[in-house]
């Protein structure tokens, strides 16, 4: 039996990119759609809004009413409308896939807490099977090169992307940090007028918005003498939506409890 996939905020951009996507594939189905009660394409039918033939799939205002429906939650939509869905998740306990980003500290906190008792949960930054394994060979770099070495993150992105720095971006600085034994506390965001001597323990990430540019992550490491750089170039969303499929298919049926992509992909213990 397919996969059934209630999609948050399906009139959106990655809305419309997973709906698309899942039409294609054999082991998941679209069953239920969901938008904000304001937004204009509550009522309308979903294939209407993801440019394809009607589905009958009406897009639904509330998650209350679908979420009966289907075996996981694919949501790619604000910071405190997810927040809300991993709420009204935790009395049901479907399967959750969140790619949302502009958290803040306390409600990634709350829902973290949430999944770990009442449903499984992938949350990740970015659903891009290039982008974590990028992440995995960060760390294999940062163990390699961990004394003489400067590291800087530059990180574009479309001039509509609200938040700043990517979770992509801090994702990564995250990583490095660990294997460093450093914290947030060394990251520097910007840098303006006379700042003085780079500070050794420093992890630098440098934010570029503009244009139509999907996604675009450089980890660097520089050196005496020598340079490294590690890039992820993303040119469509759909890989964002590819990964999100990967790991709906994924998590339906886990325990309770808060995974990443590194899991399903198998890269965490590499």
């Amino acid at each position: 039996m397919p996969v059934k996939a209630i999609i948050a905020g399906a009139a959106g951009r990655m809305g419309r990119t997973i709906t698309q996507l899942i039409f294609q594939h054999p082991d998941i189905d679209v069953v239920a759609a969901f938008e904000a009660p304001d937004n204009p394409n509550v009522g309308k039918d979903l294939g209407e809004i993801a440019g394809l033939p009607k589905t009958g799939i009406i897009i639904e205002d509330s998650l209350e009413k679908v979420i009966d429906k289907g075996d996981v939650i694919i949501d790619f939509t604000f910071h405190k409308a997810s927040l809300n869905h991993a709420r009204i998740n935790a009395k049901y306990g479907k399967a959750m896939v969140l790619g949302t980003t502009g958290f803040s500290k306390e409600e990634l906190s709350e829902i973290h807490e949430l999944a770990k008792k009442h449903f499984p949960l992938v949350q990740d930054y970015n659903m891009s099977m290039g982008v974590n394994l990028l992440t995995k060979l960060v760390e294999i770099t940062a163990r390699v090169l961990s004394e003489g070495y400067d590291v800087e993150i530059i990180e574009a992105h479309h001039r509509m992307k609200k938040d700043a720095p990517s979770g992509t971006a801090l994702k990564l600085a995250n990583a490095i940090a660990r294997v460093l034994g450093r914290s947030e506390e060394n990251f520097r965001f910007c840098r303006e007028g006379i700042i003085g001597e780079r500070p050794p323990a420093e992890i630098g990430i440098q934010t570029i918005r503009g244009g139509d540019i999907v996604g675009e992550h450089t980890v660097m490491f520089a050196g005496i003498g020598e340079r490294l750089e590690l890039t992820h170039r993303a040119s469509s969303r759909e890989t964002f939506a590819r990964g999100a499929i990967r790991a709906a298919l994924w998590v339906v049926g886990k325990a309770p409890g808060v995974y990443t992509m590194l899991d399903v992909l198998g890269l965490k213990e590499l």
